[in-house]
């Protein structure tokens, strides 16, 4: 069913129209942000001590990105502090940390009814429910996007104040001091944020923050001597990484807890059939054993010990619908080659014009994992009807509702404490094992940590969703495209996991819900950023068994790789060279054109001929609908060899606009964490399926990236001076095509299947 805004409005003014108007109104929050004793709050997001330190609310999760320095340096910045007195700590869960970009974005996942929500963040229905929904998860790269602007304003507001109780010691007017380094000034006077923090607590502030006229950022062209490749903010979270005093959540302890350890049947509707509860009776520190439907744990005083019982009482299950990857390339190369697809985007006449493809190319994706160091773990205490849950989440919210909805209670009573990750790549924002740590703590009574091992860490994770897909375009004599059409068969994957973190379905339930139906978020990225005038993106949805999820890049990453390499060939098969008949195309796009070509200098470009050895790609990244002066742009040149001891790859080159750059070195992070992330992805970071079993089920079947493997890579920051976006997808998508392209330079071989090393089924 469609609905309008307009039907909404009038709908609700036909029954009861003041009722839902009052309830759709945008609700404005207090302070959530506690203050200590020597402390004073300044709104949402900041307080100033009595000894000046600074300290920032991050309702983000940290799990490498650095997002506890970047949302703290913007409020340092825009207050005036010195960096060497501020502090960053979780934010409480609240709607005043909305992140309504990615409530946009997501719109689709949790509203499909309602699709016009999607069009814009600053929709004030969108925002409401945001608000209401605590909505503050951390995924697409959308912290710039959602937090900058709140974080200026609130510092701004914040520095107001401070120089209002300045001025009223001195007799001036507040708008003649200024604030910087932490200290507020006038002529010779001058007191510290500290000596003015609970005064200026008590006045108000403008209606209209004081911005400083330019917003944060550092120089995004290297500086001549690379020794001096420094930060003026450094990361708030170093020092405790290096020193081991970081805390995440398998480090937190708590009096009298115990440590659970867990069995998941196979992929598939699994049921728990038998297990020996008195083989594991000896087992040295056993605490209790708990039963669910699909799933045995084992509490012990070690972890160790209930790993023990729980291989002594060898739980088996009952496994239905088992997920196989035989079954599962028949059922996509069926799809992709004889269901009837559904339009998600057109451009110009579509593939109206395009009674028969100049040519056509296959591409086949199998299902990657994550690959993260650290394993599933959640600390949970419950007592006296109250649940408290030490937890890394992207989601803290649903997650936190999942837990309150499992045990009956209501979310007044279940406190969710933020901690750290180390490294997610949104596996976390999946919380099956915050609903398992919950179950176990109440049946245990008393704390427990749950720790998933490895093997059930890959068997209960949601690969990102396997592909297959033809690719096809209208050339003329010359090669260039008239009209370019896409077709990919694929799971509704984007919805799937929309079901399970909004509606808090099983995936089962959740695959069954959004059978047969069009996925635009699994089809990201196909749209080219070429002047392409007619372009058609087709989706076949396909069941094909496998709960799938998000996966950092999202669907570019496979849709990239698609596009650019199907690029390549073309150029290819017209003699031209693949750079300039890249940026033949790219007029309307100035900066994915300059990225190309210093890319192309940082690489040393030879043309990309016979025996070079190098490939070219380029990619456009937007949160909303791609244009001249949206998003981020990448080009990667890598230089690759391929022989019968599998793929090489010596250097990466690139080139990135990500607009505005407000830290540096975090930039280069990221960026450089993606282009890895994304090499995993093109030669492993996959696994198959036997009997619901995945194939892969060490990290070290992963075949990912090591220090000895490594290639070289430069990368080159371009200022453009637009919009910053976030650098932590972009770096994802080009390389796959880049590294594909580059084995053809060097082989003669064209490969059309990621991963790009063929994995075992």
């Amino acid at each position: 069913m469609h609905v309008s805004r307009r039907g909404l409005l009038v709908g609700g003014a036909v029954g009861g129209g003041l009722l839902v108007a009052w309830a759709l109104w945008p609700r404005q929050y207090g302070a959530p942000l506690p203050a200590g004793a020597t402390e004073s709050a300044f709104g949402a997001w900041l307080t100033i001590a009595e000894d000046g330190v600074v300290t920032v609310a991050v309702p983000q999760l940290e799990m490498g990105q650095g997002v506890t320095t970047l949302l703290p340096q913007i409020v340092a910045v825009e207050l005036g502090a010195d960096w060497r007195q501020v502090a960053v700590e979780p934010a409480p869960i609240s709607g005043a940390y909305a992140n309504f970009p990615l409530a946009a974005r997501w719109a689709p996942l949790w509203r499909p009814g309602i699709p016009f929500l999607a069009q814009d963040p600053d929709d004030w229905l969108l925002k409401r429910w945001a608000q209401d929904e605590a909505f503050v998860a951390t995924a697409e790269g959308t912290t710039l996007a959602a937090y900058e602007q709140p974080c200026r304003e609130a510092a701004a507001s914040a520095r107001a104040l401070l120089c209002m109780a300045a001025a009223d010691r001195w007799g001036v007017r507040w708008e003649e001091c200024e604030a910087r380094a932490g200290i507020v000034r006038n002529g010779h006077s001058a007191l510290t944020f500290g000596e003015l923090a609970r005064a200026a607590a008590k006045y108000d502030a403008p209606k209209t923050p004081p911005l400083r006229s330019q917003p944060p950022a550092e120089m995004a062209e290297p500086f001549p001597d690379p020794a001096q490749l420094q930060t003026a903010f450094p990361r708030l979270d170093l020092p405790s990484k290096v020193d081991g005093s970081h805390l995440f959540t398998a480090d937190v302890r708590l009096p009298n807890m115990a440590y659970a350890a867990i069995r998941h049947g196979p992929v598939g509707v699994a049921e728990l059939a038998r297990f020996d509860t008195k083989a594991a009776a000896g087992t040295h520190g056993l605490v209790a054993v708990v039963k669910a439907k699909r799933w045995l744990a084992a509490v012990a005083e070690t972890w160790w010990a209930a790993e023990q019982a729980l291989d002594r009482m060898a739980p088996r299950f009952r496994v239905a619908g088992a997920p196989d990857s035989r079954r599962f390339t028949r059922a996509l190369d069926h799809g992709v080659r004889e269901s009837e697809p559904q339009r998600v985007a057109a451009r110009g006449n579509g593939d109206a014009d395009m009674d028969a493809p100049t040519f056509a190319l296959r591409y086949d994706v199998e299902p990657s994992v994550h690959g993260t160091i650290e394993t599933a773990s959640c600390t949970a205490r419950f007592d006296n009807g109250r649940l408290e849950l030490w937890l890394a989440s992207q989601a803290p919210e649903r997650a936190r509702r999942a837990a309150a909805k499992t045990l009956g209670l209501s979310l007044d009573n279940v406190v969710l404490y933020p901690m750290p990750a180390g490294g997610s790549f949104d596996r976390r924002l999946e919380h099956d094992h915050v609903i398992e740590a919950a179950l176990i703590a109440r049946e245990a009574g008393r704390p427990v940590q749950l720790v998933w091992s490895r093997l059930q860490e890959q068997l209960t994770l949601r690969p990102r969703a396997p592909v297959a897909a033809v690719l096809s375009c209208k050339t003329s004599a010359d090669g260039y495209i008239d009209t370019f059409r896409a077709r990919l068969a694929t799971p509704p994957w984007a919805l799937e996991f929309g079901r399970r973190l909004f509606d808090n379905a099983t995936a089962w339930a959740a695959m069954d819900a959004v059978d047969g139906d069009a996925d635009a978020l699994a089809l990201d990225g196909l749209m080219p950023a070429y002047a392409i005038p007619n372009v058609a993106i087709d989706h076949v949805p396909v069941s094909v068994g496998l709960p799938a999820g998000r996966m950092r890049g999202g669907a570019h990453g496979y849709t990239a790789f698609m596009v650019e390499s199907f690029i390549d060939e073309i150029a290819h098969r017209h003699e031209q060279e693949p750079m300039a008949f890249r940026i033949a195309m790219l007029g309307h796009d100035v900066r994915l054109a300059a990225c190309l070509q210093r890319a192309a200098e940082l690489g040393n470009w030879g043309g990309g001929g016979g025996g070079g050895g190098q490939g070219i790609a380029c990619h456009r990244m937007a949160l909303g609908k791609p244009g001249a002066d949206t998003g981020g742009r990448i080009a990667v040149v890598a230089t690759a060899s391929g022989g019968a001891g599998g793929i090489d790859v010596s250097q990466l080159a690139v080139a990135v606009d990500i607009g505005r750059v407000v830290n540096r070195d975090i930039a280069l992070q990221q960026i450089e964490g993606g282009l890895l992330y994304g090499l995993g992805l093109a030669l492993g970071s996959a696994t198959g399926y036997r009997r619901g079993l995945p194939t892969a089920q060490r990290l070290a079947a992963l075949r990912m990236p090591t220090l000895a493997t490594c290639p070289e890579i430069t990368i080159d920051l371009i200022d453009s001076g637009e919009a910053p976006f976030d650098p932590g997808e972009i770096g994802v998508p080009a390389v796959a095509p880049a590294v594909a392209n580059a084995v053809f330079a060097s082989t003669g071989v064209r490969l059309r299947r990621l991963p790009l090393l063929t994995v075992a089924a």
